[in-house]
């Protein structure tokens, strides 16, 4: 699957995540206080790798809107990951009690 993976499958998701990216800081620009696209654009990044840029951006998010249940999950997830369990069960803890229990069970399971 070489060629098909390496040079269409591949591109075409680069591509697509590209345009999807521009989309989202196209969204921020219009209206700074709206975090869905901090989020949204936080998930892009988080899927390119870019992890230092998906925490500033949830951070964002969070900060614009502290009731966001999925943006504390995600919080809890990146947090987990860097080995801050700390962080990573303030944030798990806010999104149960926010209605998405998600980071808590996962934490719960991977302790």
């Amino acid at each position: 699957m070489g060629f098909w993976r390496d040079e269409l499958i591949d591109f075409a998701l680069d591509q697509d995540t590209s345009r999807h990216i521009e989309e989202q800081r196209a969204a921020i620009a219009a209206d700074p206080s709206d975090p869905a696209p901090y989020y949204r654009l936080a998930l892009l990044c988080r899927m390119q790798g870019r992890q230092d840029a998906a925490l500033g951006l949830l951070l964002e998010a969070v900060r614009l809107d502290p009731g966001l249940a999925a943006v504390h999950a995600a919080l809890a997830e990146i947090y987990a990951a860097r080995d801050d369990p700390e962080a990573a069960r303030r944030h798990a803890d806010r999104a149960a009690e926010l209605g998405d229990r998600r980071a808590l069970e996962m934490l719960v399971r991977y302790r």
